[in-house]
C-alpha cells in the first residue's frame, strides 16, 4: 500500500471514529432522563452559585486528566520521550475511543498510536502499569471503606467483623506488595516458554524500580483525590446535611464496586446511578439527587473530555507515516 493510500485510509478511519463517537454521545445524551433531573435540581439555585460549583467541578476534571497526562509522560520515560502536550493529546484521544469500547480498551489504542510503531506494544504494557497503580488505590480505599460500611450499617458478630478486617488487610497488602514488585510479573512471564518469545515487549516491567513506582502511584493518588472531590462537592452541595465522612465512605465504595464491573463508558452512567442509589440510600432518601449527581459527573468526566478528544483523533498515526511524506 502506498503512503498516499495509507493517508487516505487513515483519514477515513479517523472520520469514522469521530462520527461514531458523536453519534453515540448524542444518542445517550438525548435519552438521559437523569441529566434532565439534574437541570431541575438546579432551577431554584442562584446562578452565581451554580457557576462557581459546576465551574469548580469542571476545573477538577481538567486537573484530573492533566495529572493522567503527566503520569503517562512519566510512564514513557524509559520507552519514548514525549512532551507534556503530546501526552495530553494522547490521553484525550484515548478518552474518545474509550466511550464505545468495552472496559475502556480503546483508550490504549488512542494513546499508543501517538507513539512510533515499534514502541506501541511496549506502550500498552507501560499504560497497564499505570492502570494497576490506580486500581491498587481504588481497591485499598474501597476495602477500608467497606469495613467502615459494614461496621456502621450491617449488624454483624464481632468475631466475623474481625475476620472481615483481617481479610481486607490481607487484600490491601496483596495489591500494595504486587504493585511495588511489578518486576515479579516479568519473571513469571519469562518462566513460560510460550511468553518468553515476547519478552522484548514486557521486559520494560523490570525497569520500574520501587522509587519510580512510588512516583507513579503519587500521580494515581492525586487523581483519586481529585475525582473523589468532585463527588464530594456535588453531593454536599445538592444534598445538604449529609455527614462528610459518610460521603467519603460511599464515594470510595462506589469506585470500588465500579472497578469490579465490566462496562462500556457510554452506558456506564446507568450502572453508576444504580450503584450510587443502593449505597447512598443508607444515608439519604434523596434518590433523584443521587442519580442526578452521578449523571452530571459522568457528563463532566467522560462525555466532555471525549468530545474534546475528537480534535486529537485526527492526529493519530495508524501506519507510522512520516509527517514529511
Amino acid at each position: 500500500m502506498t503512503d498516499k493510500n495509507k493517508k487516505t485510509l487513515s483519514l477515513l478511519i479517523k472520520a469514522a471514529i469521530v462520527v461514531f463517537a458523536f453519534w453515540f454521545i448524542y444518542h445517550k445524551l438525548v435519552a438521559n432522563e437523569n441529566l434532565r433531573n439534574f437541570k431541575l435540581l438546579l432551577s431554584n439555585i442562584p446562578q452565581i452559585e451554580i457557576i462557581v460549583v459546576i465551574g469548580s467541578v469542571l476545573v477538577l476534571m481538567l486537573v484530573n486528566w492533566f495529572l493522567e497526562a503527566a503520569k503517562w509522560k512519566r510512564l514513557m520515560t524509559h520507552i519514548e520521550r514525549i512532551t507534556f502536550y503530546r501526552a495530553i493529546e494522547s490521553v484525550f484521544c484515548g478518552l474518545t475511543l474509550a466511550i464505545f469500547t468495552p472496559n475502556r480498551l480503546g483508550e490504549y489504542g488512542g494513546r499508543v498510536f501517538f507513539l512510533s510503531p515499534k514502541r506501541r506494544i511496549v506502550g500498552i504494557v507501560a499504560m497497564t502499569v499505570g492502570n494497576i497503580g490506580q486500581l491498587v488505590l481504588t481497591n485499598v480505599f474501597g476495602a477500608i471503606a467497606a469495613c467502615f460500611f459494614v461496621y456502621q450499617f450491617i449488624p454483624i458478630d464481632n468475631l466475623v467483623f474481625t475476620a472481615l478486617v483481617i481479610l481486607a488487610s490481607v487484600f490491601c497488602l496483596f495489591f500494595i506488595v504486587f504493585y511495588f514488585n511489578i518486576q515479579w510479573l516479568n519473571g513469571i512471564l519469562l518462566s513460560f516458554k510460550f511468553t518468553r518469545r515476547y519478552k522484548k515487549f514486557y521486559s520494560i516491567l523490570g525497569g520500574y524500580r520501587k522509587a519510580e513506582l512510588f512516583k507513579i502511584i503519587l500521580f494515581c493518588l492525586a487523581r483519586y483525590v481529585v475525582f473523589s472531590s468532585q463527588y464530594f462537592i456535588l453531593f454536599a452541595w445538592l444534598i445538604p446535611g449529609l455527614n462528610y465522612l459518610d460521603i467519603v465512605m460511599m464515594t470510595c465504595l462506589l469506585f470500588f464496586i465500579q472497578s469490579a464491573l465490566p462496562s462500556l463508558d457510554l452506558f456506564d452512567v446507568g450502572i453508576r446511578s444504580i450503584t450510587a442509589v443502593e449505597l447512598f440510600k443508607h444515608i439519604t432518601d434523596q434518590h433523584v439527587a443521587v442519580i442526578a449527581c452521578t449523571a452530571s459527573i459522568w457528563l463532566i468526566n467522560i462525555i466532555i473530555p471525549a468530545i474534546l478528544g475528537t480534535y486529537f483523533v485526527f492526529k493519530l498515526n495508524f501506519f507510522g507515516i512520516s509527517k514529511s511524506n
